[in-house]
């Protein structure tokens, strides 16, 4: 068989097939170009999920009519000149391959004015070929019209799915980009409906608000750069879930790096180690993150559709994000609000308000006064001032009562607080044993007699496997032959529970270790052991008890969840509470 040169149509189309995969990529092309030519108001339009039509419209800087016909060439590009450039790329598009394979695929109408230009060009391409090219009045700015992709590459045209996933893989990538760049306006319209317009306004908590909705937009912590910048110059700031705001799956994590959206295991587990012990298993964040580091530490020519990245120090970028991440969590995360009333009554009419002050001669509070709450300081109010407790802190908590053996009531600023007891005194018994292993400090209570314990082969081998680790626990546990381990001591916390039910906890805890939110054997074994020493549901507390845990709770790093991440509290606000009674 002869070797021989591809003819250059063939030669576009197999190039083209790295690009243009769908018309998801047709969009992220044209989209990223319309950036790079410095837009402030982009459209995108399809016919059939982009099967029939794509259109993406904006008001950049335009292509001098010289130029025009040369940015259909391969490897014609304004953003490169030498390959030392490679090394600092700061605009999105680079390898000018993105025009020259769409054209090759499809039948593409370009109409594009420079600024300084009086009249604009008019190019019209089928399979890469130009057949057309005239002036043409518009403003400044360009316009590409992309038509029957795969027109001649029937076979990549019949692997196409249907037209709602084209769209939805559209919707995905138009979005990110009004993540990434929120002082943009995108606008998406599908078979003539527009389904997605960003607001433009530079603010990113509105552009996630169009995108995921009030709620979630309403929710959702900032990320504030730290005042301390690194020496390696990593800036990263966005915006994450609260911990009682959590989906199902990893998709929601969203991340961006010198405003390229990428796809990074690392990054992304970063993140989810961020939530440690503030989600329940098998939930994961919503987060959108944007780091910025100097465009020479960060390699993006790495992927044919650039959607992964190389850096030079991948653990600094790694524990800035974290630290970010859980430094928002820790300081910001706001108590969980009861998601549903008290009571199914609808809200009072303005009839049965009437007739009320009628009856009772008790008028609505003005608009602004201040109500105050019994027993607290002058400076505490509700609900014409938010209570906002220091970084990290509860607010101030007065112990009221138990509801139901299980609950803590209690009165603070703002409203009513149920406290879960079991998960509250998990979390105070789980940071203060991992403090005490800090200082090699665990409190150690040695039985009358050593307990022999009988194990499944399984739980046997990962105990005596993790010896030193339980040694620092407070546990002295040796092999005792066969699947039997003897206890000599526990941690006193565990001191009066039946040793074989916590070495039977200890080994789940371990073969349960690599799970993605568990950072680390200790931990996942302190989890274990604080869940079976911490008080049960339906176990009655005195008030002195009950002021005693509410006040280790107030002190501990995350307050908020259990060491699970269940949470440990919610919030009935007073403004509520009022809705409820009428007020």
């Amino acid at each position: 068989m002869s070797i021989r040169v591809l003819p250059e149509e063939v030669a576009s189309q197999i190039a083209a097939g790295e690009v243009v995969e769908r018309p998801s990529s047709v969009v992220k092309e044209l989209v990223e170009n319309a950036i790079d030519a410095g837009a402030h108001d982009v459209r995108v339009e399809t016919r059939a999920g982009g099967k029939r039509s794509i259109r993406v419209t904006d008001d950049g800087c335009g292509v001098p009519a010289a130029e025009v016909e040369l940015a259909f060439h391969r490897h014609s590009t304004s953003k490169l000149t030498t390959a030392d450039d490679l090394a600092r790329i700061t605009t999105l598009g680079f390898r000018g391959e993105a025009l020259a394979s769409i054209a090759a695929v499809s039948r593409v109408t370009f109409v594009t004015r420079a600024v300084d230009e009086p009249v604009g060009t008019l190019l019209r391409l089928e399979g890469g070929r130009v057949i057309t090219r005239q002036e043409s009045g518009r403003p400044p700015g360009t316009a590409v019209t992309v038509e029957d992709l795969f027109f001649n590459v029937p076979a990549r045209r019949k692997f196409l799915r249907s037209e709602r996933t084209e769209r939805r893989h559209i919707d995905g990538w138009l979005t990110r980009y009004a993540l990434a760049y929120p002082a943009l306006r995108f606008t998406l319209a599908h078979d003539g409906r527009v389904v997605f317009q960003s607001p433009g306004n530079d603010r990113l908590r509105d552009v996630l608000i169009a995108v995921y909705g009030l709620e979630v937009g309403a929710a959702v912590l900032e990320i504030v750069p730290d005042d301390q910048q690194p020496v390696s110059g990593i800036r990263v700031t966005g915006f994450v879930s609260p911990p009682s705001l959590h989906r199902a799956n990893r998709g929601y994590i969203t991340l961006f790096v010198n405003g390229r959206w990428v796809q990074d295991v690392r990054l992304t587990y970063a993140v989810i180690q961020a939530y440690h012990t503030l989600l329940p298993s098998g939930r994961y964040p919503l987060a959108v993150v944007m780091v910025r580091l100097p465009p020479e530490e960060v390699d993006v020519n790495v992927h044919p559709a650039k959607a992964e990245v190389r850096f030079r120090d991948s653990d600094a970028v790694f524990r800035a994000v974290q630290k970010a991440v859980r430094r928002t969590l820790l300081e910001r995360s706001p108590v969980p609000i009861a998601a549903r009333p008290l009571a199914a009554w609808p809200a009072p009419s303005a009839q049965w308000r009437e007739r009320r002050e009628r009856l009772t001669g008790l008028k609505p509070r003005p608009a602004g006064e201040q109500l105050r709450l019994r027993g607290e300081r002058p400076d505490v109010e509700a609900p014409g001032r938010v209570f906002t407790p220091p970084a990290g802190k509860l607010p101030p908590l007065r112990v009221v009562g138990q509801l139901g053996a299980t609950y803590i009531v209690a009165e603070g600023p703002e409203g009513m607080y149920l406290i879960d007891q079991h998960a509250a005194h998990e979390r105070v018994l789980f940071e203060r044993l991992l403090a005490e292993r800090e200082q090699a400090e665990v409190a150690s209570q040695a039985l009358l007699e050593p307990v022999p314990v009988e194990l499944t082969p399984e739980a046997a081998s990962l105990l005596e496997e993790h010896l030193d680790v339980l040694g620092s626990l407070g546990f002295r546990v040796e092999p005792f032959g066969g699947m039997t381990m003897l206890v000599r001591a526990l941690p006193a916390i565990v001191a009066e529970t039946d040793p074989a039910r916590v070495l039977e906890d200890v080994a789940a805890a371990l073969s349960a270790g690599n799970v993605p939110l568990a950072d680390t054997v200790e931990e996942a074994v302190a989890r274990q052991v604080c869940k079976r020493a911490a008080v049960k549901a339906g176990q009655i507390l005195a008030q002195e008890e009950m002021e005693k845990l509410v006040r280790a709770l107030e002190q501990c790093a995350s307050p908020r969840t259990c060491p699970h991440g269940r949470p440990t509290m919610i919030h009935l606000s007073v403004e509520q509470l009022a809705r409820e009674f009428g007020r």
